[in-house]
């Protein structure tokens, strides 16, 4: 399986402004994770790991949400097409009913903007939305990808179960469920960490030692 570079997604992004006609464009999906990798990479930057590029897709929502621009996007973009046979990497044209997110999402996206989009704005989710959206839908590949969330401090229990009561798409039980999830996830993470702390040992390197961390809620 490919991976996806921020140089790759910008191409993305330009492209999808320039068949659509538009200065802006929504991403959401695994792939809008990676201008925040690069924010919060630190000097000298730190590796990620791979799980977290390894999708060779962008989801991509036209800025109107206009369903026939998100079909033009997978004509001209999508999988199989010129584009990715040329390049290496694709975009899937998606709604916003598609980002189940929560509310306010698209005001907490990184702006990426630069010479390389020529201009168009590609609004990527935040972490910890990306993190509730992907938890919701619970598919178990995404299993690896939000267990190095945490291990990496992209994201912080405190601030996703806060957000994960912004969900009024979710039934009580339903909303339950995510919860219990997302405490269970932590808990896994935080006790692999700290067993291997202690077979470190006092004198070897601790957790916090690894990941330095990310994003909050502010920019």
């Amino acid at each position: 399986m490919g991976s996806m570079t921020e140089e790759q997604l910008e191409h993305l992004i330009r492209s999808s402004g320039a068949i659509l006609g538009d200065k802006e464009v929504l991403v959401i999906g695994s792939q809008s994770l990676l201008p925040w990798l690069k924010k919060y990479a630190g000097n000298p930057p730190r590796q990620w790991p791979t799980v977290l590029t390894m999708s060779t897709e962008a989801d991509i929502i036209p800025i109107d949400n206009n369903e026939g621009k998100s079909d033009l996007i997978d004509g001209v973009l999508g999988e199989e097409s010129y584009f990715h046979e040329s390049f290496g990497v694709y975009a899937q044209g998606v709604s916003m009913e598609t980002a189940k997110a929560p509310e306010g999402w698209q005001s907490r996206c990184y702006p990426l903007v630069n010479e390389n989009t020529n201009g168009v704005m590609g609004y990527c989710m935040h972490p910890a939305d990306l993190f509730i959206a992907k938890a919701v839908a619970n598919r178990p590949k995404d299993g690896p990808f939000l267990d190095a969330m945490i291990e990496y401090e992209l994201v912080e229990k405190d601030v996703v179960l806060g957000l994960s009561t912004r969900m009024p798409s979710l039934s009580p039980a339903e909303l339950t469920s995510l919860r219990e999830r997302i405490l269970g996830r932590f808990a896994k993470i935080e006790s692999e960490l700290a067993a291997r702390s202690q077979l470190q040992g006092p004198e070897g390197p601790q957790a916090s030692d690894y990941h330095r961390r990310g994003p909050s809620l502010g920019r």
